[in-house]
C-alpha cells in the first residue's frame, strides 16, 4: 500500500512552525493549554491527571493511550479522531516504526 499524501491545513502548518516540528498529542495539549492561558496544574485537573503526568506528556516523555486521548478530546471539546490519531502515531513513533496513522470511521 502506498503512502497517502495529504495537504496540511494552514492551522496544522502554523502549529508545526510554532512547536518546531511535527504535531504530537503532547504539543497539541500544550498549545491548547497555553491558548486557554491555563497553568499546568489547572489544565491537568481538567484532564483528570496529575501535573507531573501532563508535563511528561507535553515534553514527549510519556505517550497517551487511545482511550485516554479520546477522553481528553471529549473533556476539552475537540475532535476525538484527531486526538486518537496523534495517540496512535505517538505509540508507533516510540516503537521506531516508519508508519503514518490515518483513521477511518467504520
Amino acid at each position: 500500500m502506498s503512502p497517502v499524501s495529504r495537504k496540511k491545513s494552514k492551522a496544522l502548518q502554523s502549529l508545526e512552525a510554532a512547536t518546531g516540528g511535527p504535531v504530537t498529542l503532547g504539543k497539541l495539549l500544550e498549545s491548547i493549554r497555553l491558548g486557554e492561558e491555563k497553568t499546568q496544574p489547572d489544565f491537568a485537573k481538567t484532564l483528570g491527571i496529575s501535573k507531573s503526568h501532563l508535563n511528561d506528556i507535553e515534553k514527549g516523555r510519556k505517550v497517551v493511550s487511545p482511550d485516554r486521548a479520546a477522553r481528553f478530546a471529549k473533556s476539552l471539546g475537540y475532535s476525538e479522531e484527531r486526538f486518537v490519531t496523534l495517540s496512535l502515531q505517538g505509540i508507533i513513533d516510540q516503537a521506531g516504526l516508519a508508519f503514518r496513522v490515518e483513521l477511518k470511521f467504520g
